[in-house]
């Protein structure tokens, strides 16, 4: 349990009263008793009033305001303070700074400007983290360590590319294995020296991002980066443990952040945290997939909500307000899925600088008579009703969904076959059908265990890992039900095509294989048409993007498509292996269908919804000591009437409530009752 200091729902945020003198610090203290908010993290960017020079170091103005929250019983979330460099390191050391992806060399400015391999910064960073360590090792509001912040970003300078060659010397050993696994024949690429290997920019081997002359290159920089940057994070990690190892350390992820492996990040961290910034339309269904990628980056373990916005945002094109109930509504949609904390950016609007339209709990107004700081100070009230009841309960899904970054990489990198193929939105695609089936799904990685699972979903799987296809055929062969699409099975992890057919290792628990793929244009489409009604299937369904040409084996074939000179070839198929299926979907199909689809799917293996329930309206359940906790969040604005079925209490109002029920627009119900047996 991660909550182990403030044994409940930790409700807070982000708080810099260094940017404020001690009387606005004051009335801080007051309102925040007013929101019941109970923990701040404090200390996030002030490397530069901390340390002045290589060897002044500052902590007076921290140890008040420590002292201060310490006071008024308020638990803190220390962070290192590392997330930018201060101006005089970058002056005297320019090592520090990074040389962007068109090889020019930044200036200070900004944040996120720091070489991860600079050796400049890994050593100050360090020294911050370990003197914060052993200073305020024995503070007793102490609950978390918060290293660094929103780690992110590449560097293209010769220390990154000196440290490429070590990497790849570690990971390879020798030049000859390098060049086989990079097909360096390709283009007069052989490498015959370490020093011949340039870090792939713009000024080398890529072009707009993610275009690519050689994938193998670009798929192995970014594992280095992201390595580069976990490195950073251990390092401070390391200094903390030292002197404080009872306490949690994490550093705030940002859900499906391109840049980084955060399944190899969470091993590395005591507790998943995060930081929720969803547009006004982003679709809710996407938001709860990313908690759920959360979630599972530590094998279920509840994680923090690090930040989110009490009202708007700063950064977005259209920064829109939170609707009234909106806030409350998404904090549970965090609970719901795993969260025990709910926290925010910032508790007190900042004056100047490019968040000072950032919302706050305390907006520019300066007092409590504001709507945002009364549902704040209503959504606190709340969280200290339900105390500590919720704490540590975890998911019980039977349906996963698979995410890998690396395969993301891969399926970005792949010069084809096309742009319109976006991997992150087809695996939502998935998991937003068994999101409005109210079917609880996990979000894994490829190296969880499936055994737990009745149902996994892994859509595009273009990469395959050493063992991945082994371990796929042992699920279903024990009864699983695996579920992947068009173009996967294509590639190894070295980006290199596994000859003999697509999809390569997949062929034999599958029962298929793909002689060719089609790109269609923007608007064109081709039809699913299904060979006989199976449930709710019937008819025909418009397909895109891509299209699988594919010959069944020992697949038996469910649909066919229905235009083109591949009309009438399978583009659905059910494979029977073992005492399992596997099925393939050669085409990208419309949502109707997937739900369809899915629904059947689950059917087979009994995996049910945990409510029928109409749209608009989320479910998600948390189970812990033999209660479960079902919440039930109504997306509408309006009222809607959900059948919950037999009585149960409803924790937020204590009351108990059975069979129909009235839920307000934006309303939320938590609901306690004995756990079903598994």
């Amino acid at each position: 349990m991660i909550n182990g200091k403030l044994p409940k729902i930790w409700y807070g945020g982000d708080y810099n009263p260094e940017q404020w003198d001690k009387a606005t610090m004051e009335e801080d203290m007051r309102m925040f008793k007013l929101a019941g908010i109970d923990v701040a993290t404090v200390n996030v960017f002030s490397w530069a009033k901390i340390q002045r020079d290589e060897e002044s170091y500052d902590f007076a103005w921290l140890d008040d305001i420590l002292s201060r929250l310490a006071e008024e019983n308020m638990f803190v979330c220390l962070a290192t303070g590392t997330g930018a460099h201060p101006a005089w390191m970058a002056r005297k050391y320019p090592d520090v700074l990074r040389v962007d992806y068109e090889g020019r060399k930044r200036k200070f400015g900004g944040r996120h400007n720091s070489c991860p391999n600079s050796p400049t910064y890994r050593k100050y960073a360090r020294l911050l983290a370990g003197k914060l360590a052993e200073r305020y090792k024995d503070y007793p509001q102490l609950a978390a360590w918060h290293v660094s912040n929103e780690y992110g970003g590449y560097c293209y300078c010769d220390n990154c590319e000196r440290q490429f060659r070590v990497w790849l010397r570690r990971r390879y050993g020798t030049l000859e294995k390098l060049n086989a696994a990079w097909n360096t024949a390709f283009w007069s690429h052989t490498f015959y020296d370490w020093e011949e290997i340039v870090a792939p920019n713009a000024l080398s081997e890529e072009w707009n991002g993610n275009r690519t002359n050689f994938q193998g290159i670009s798929l192995d920089y970014r594992r280095f980066q992201s390595d580069s940057l976990l490195e950073c994070y251990k390092l401070e990690r390391d200094e903390i443990k030292k002197h404080a190892p009872g306490i949690p350390v994490t550093t705030n992820l940002m859900g499906f952040y391109p840049q980084l492996d955060y399944f190899k990040w969470a091993r590395e961290m005591d507790v998943v945290s995060w930081d929720n910034y969803p547009a006004m339309d982003t679709p809710v269904s996407f938001t709860a997939m990313a908690h759920d990628l959360m979630r599972g980056l530590k094998h279920g373990q509840p994680f923090m909500l690090m930040e989110q916005t009490p009202s708007v945002q700063n950064w977005q094109p259209y920064n829109a307000a939170k609707r009234p109930g909106v806030m409350r509504l998404w904090s549970y949609q965090a609970v719901a899925r795993g969260a025990d904390t709910v926290m925010f950016f910032q508790l007190r609007r900042s004056v100047g600088a490019c968040e000072k339209f950032h919302g706050a709990v305390i907006e520019h107004a300066g007092h409590e008579f504001t709507r945002v700081f009364r549902e704040c100070a209503e959504l606190g009230k709340e969280l200290q009703q339900l105390g500590g009841r919720l704490l540590d309960s975890r998911s019980r899904a039977r349906a996963a969904v698979m995410y890998d970054w690396e395969n993301r990489w891969g399926v970005e990198l792949s010069s084809g076959p096309s742009i319109a193929l976006n991997y992150v939105d087809e695996v939502h695609k998935y998991y937003d059908a068994l999101y409005q089936l109210n079917i609880q799904t996990d979000v894994i990685g490829v190296e969880e265990d499936l055994s737990r699972y009745k149902v996994v979903v892994a859509p595009v799987m273009y990469m395959l890992k050493p063992g991945f296809a082994q371990r796929v055929e042992r699920f279903v062969a024990q009864g699983g039900t695996f579920v992947t699409t068009f173009f996967s099975g294509i590639v190894n992890e070295n980006d290199l095509v596994t000859l003999g057919g697509y999809p390569g290792e997949l062929r034999k628990v599958l029962g298929i294989w793909a002689e060719e793929i089609d790109a269609l244009l923007p608007g064109q489409h081709n039809e699913i048409v299904m060979k006989e009604n199976w449930g709710p299937l019937h008819g025909s369904y418009p397909c895109g993007i891509l299209c699988d040409i594919i010959h069944a084996e020992t697949a038996e074939v469910l649909a066919e498509y229905g235009a083109d000179y591949y009309e009438g070839s399978p583009v659905l198929t059910r494979n029977r292996f073992g005492q399992g299926r596997a099925y393939y979907v050669a085409s990208s199909p419309d949502a109707a269908f997937l739900q369809g689809f899915l629904a059947n799917v689950c059917e087979e293996q009994g995996v049910e919804p945990l409510l029928n329930a109409p749209a608009g309206i989320e479910t998600a359940e948390r189970v812990k000591d033999g209660s479960s906790f079902l919440f039930v969040l109504n997306h509408n604005a309006d009222e809607t009437a959900v059948d919950i079925g037999p009585r149960q209490r409803d924790l937020l109002t204590g009351r108990d409530v059975s069979g129909k029920v009235k839920i307000p627009g934006r309303g939320v119900m938590i609901l306690a009752r004995a756990a079903d047996p598994e």
